[in-house]
């Protein structure tokens, strides 16, 4: 345009110049004028050939340029949501690298959030197995991605409940044409097992502090007593309003018209989209045309953004050295700096006395009170660590691992913060409730403060397949522990007195960590378990947030700039692949290990929940060999 205008200036001034005369100078100089005329008609074709040369020059280089100039080319990242997510830190070596973690997930959106180069991301939700807080997690960083400017597409083939409340958090919904949205509210599931036990003559010996605590119910019941099924009531009505507030805010709906789809469920991807729950129907193979910016545009989209590449290259000496090193989680070690730490510390699993445990297959955890301990002082001791934060996801355990690892936060000279996960009650509420400020999700199971208590007595079991035992005794109690007779009444009134003693200590270090009367905790006490929303009306927590506000409120209360960079200590260490398989264990545990192992791959053959309830046998096993603890209703199902 430029060139243009000084070519036009150009002939402007030429025609503005002395050729152009007046009547007047024509009549007075004829002869002038006429010989002023003939270099007129020379100089003007000279202008007009300027002109068009400069024209064509234009043309030709505007041509030139389209010539060479590409097609823009779109950068999006592609991410599978799939898996359990696990808090703990990956595993070291091979399974960790195949695994992902919550917050290596977390630091994928991270990266696309502040990556220049990216248009956005499309994610393919493949049914996660996510708790309510996890849930949040996901849905907090898809919204900090698209803050940033950034487009997120969600994909889903069939989605359950959970994997639609992800994909709303995005900016489209897209299913393929024979897709079905199973989006249909919550159901809870609790087995009782009494009947069972009954048909085997196995006697469940069951005592508790607290009406609502009702870990022990599946065991000596055969349904939910009034208070277990008043409090289940409870979280499942601020699930399911979460739920509702959700969805009707991300699609632009009240809360009434999505309860009105939900009761309609389920649909298929035509009459969902009808409904407006959601924007698309396309397969696969069209992801790419929908998330072009133009026809001229070119879309690159990156497969597994943001995660971390396995070197698989094992070739020569020192790649088998390589592969045995990540077969057996041997880490390269890291140079110890002098940096300005924050500390994660990750309590995940049912808590037990001794050290921590690991599933290397089922990735399933145990919270060891020696292996948190240590964790805990590691990070008081170290001075370059500023602050701590603990991230805990456990139904309880032991109520004296849970005492211990209490007390070893109590002497944190630091800023110490927790945050919550899917669930922290009972035990998971003991270890934490002397922190500096507690955060949880808004689906966060918390509470539980009470204790319970008892054992399986086998006797009938043992006569009906001819097992006899012979019993010598001394001292009035010495039955209390004994896995084959059930409670004498003198053996009751002690363990009864006992589990009071605790309860009341359980009640007045939560008093005194929530700077609360004791009555008035009490009262919100007797087992009772809530949602993070309930807890936080409720005074029983701080802060209704994810682990990045803890990390940011830790940040705070250590003096530090919101932006100050600070290395990341996560502890504890997680076992190793190699440690979880063969040691430390004597011949009969690894033995009762494989045995165990072996039957539950059989039984989760026939049905995933066969499986789980073994599982939640084998728990009740474990704490069996302690007198009392604190624990929530475990394996409950909300579907």
């Amino acid at each position: 345009m430029m060139r243009r205008f000084v070519v036009g200036a150009l002939v402007c001034a030429t025609l503005s110049g002395p050729l152009m005369l007046n009547a007047e100078e024509k009549a007075a100089a004829p002869a002038a004028v006429k010989k002023e005329e003939k270099p007129k008609t020379e100089t003007k074709p000279k202008a007009d050939e300027k002109k068009s040369d400069d024209k064509k020059s234009e043309e030709k280089k505007t041509e030139d340029a389209a010539k060479t100039e590409k097609p823009k080319t779109l950068h999006w990242g592609h991410i599978e949501i799939k898996g359990s997510y696990p808090e703990h830190t990956a595993l070291p070596g091979l399974f960790g690298e195949l695994s992902e973690s919550l917050s290596d997930c977390l630091a994928r959106f991270d990266k696309a959030a502040t990556d220049d180069t990216l248009q956005g991301l499309v994610l393919r939700i493949e049914s996660p197995h996510v708790g309510w807080a996890k849930l949040n997690e996901i849905r907090t960083a898809i919204a900090k991605v698209r803050k940033a400017g950034k487009k997120v597409f969600a994909y889903i083939d069939d989605g359950a409940t959970m994997d639609y409340l992800i994909a709303v958090a995005c900016d489209e919904v897209v299913m393929p044409e024979p897709g079905s949205l199973m989006f249909l509210g919550l159901r809870a599931e609790v087995s009782f097992y009494k009947n069972l036990f009954d048909k085997l003559d196995v006697k469940a010996e069951m005592l508790r502090v607290g009406e609502y605590k009702s870990a022990a119910e599946p065991y000596s019941r055969t349904e939910m007593s009034k208070e277990f099924r008043e409090e289940m009531e409870s979280v499942l009505d601020s699930y399911f309003s979460q739920m509702k507030q959700i969805v009707a805010d991300a699609r632009k709906q009240t809360p009434e018209k999505v309860e009105e789809a939900i009761n309609a469920g389920p649909f298929t991807s035509a009459k969902a989209k009808e409904l407006g729950l959601i924007d698309r129907i396309a397969y696969p193979d069209e992801l790419e045309s929908l998330v072009k910016g133009g026809p001229d545009s070119k879309v690159k989209i990156t497969k597994k953004y943001g995660k971390k590449k396995l070197d698989t290259d094992f070739s020569g000496f020192t790649g088998m050295v390589k592969f045995m090193d990540l077969l057996m989680g041997i880490e390269q070690p890291k140079r110890k700096t002098f940096n300005s730490k924050l500390a994660i510390i990750n309590a995940v699993g049912p808590i037990m006395t001794g050290n921590s445990s690991s599933d290397t297959f089922s990735g399933e955890t145990t919270i060891g009170s020696e292996t948190l301990c240590k964790a805990i002082r590691q990070a008081n001791e170290d001075a370059t660590v500023k602050a701590i934060v603990m991230r805990v996801d456990s139904p309880g355990g032991s109520a004296l691992a849970s005492d211990l690892m209490w007390r070893e936060l109590e002497l944190v000279q630091k800023p110490f913060v927790i945050s919550m996960g899917d669930v922290a009650a009972s035990g998971g509420y003991y270890i934490a409730m002397g922190a500096d400020k507690i955060f949880a999700e808004p689906g966060t199971i918390t509470g539980s403060i009470g204790v319970v208590g008892g054992k399986l007595a086998t006797q009938g079991l043992f006569d009906k397949i001819g097992i006899n035992t012979s019993i010598i005794t001394r001292g009035k109690n010495a039955g209390v522990m004994s896995m084959t007779t059930p409670f004498t009444e003198s053996e009751r009134v002690a363990m009864q007195a006992m589990m009071n003693d605790i309860y009341k200590q359980f009640t007045t270090k939560a008093a005194t960590g929530r700077k609360m009367d004791h009555e008035k905790l009490e009262k919100l006490a007797r087992g009772r378990i809530y949602t993070g929303l309930q807890a936080k009306e409720l005074g029983l927590i701080d802060e209704i947030g994810t682990l990045a506000d803890a990390i940011a409120a830790a940040k705070k209360l250590a003096g530090l700039k919101p932006d100050e960079k600070l290395e990341r200590l996560e502890l504890p260490k997680p076992v190793s692949p190699f440690e979880s398989l063969f040691g430390p264990l004597d011949a009969s545990a690894k033995m009762q290990a494989a045995q165990t192992q072996w039957l539950r791959t059989k039984l989760g053959e026939i049905s995933p929940e066969l499986q789980q309830h073994l599982g939640a046998m084998e728990i009740f096993t474990q704490l069996a060999k302690e007198p009392r603890w604190v624990l929530m209703p475990f394996r409950i199902s909300v579907k």
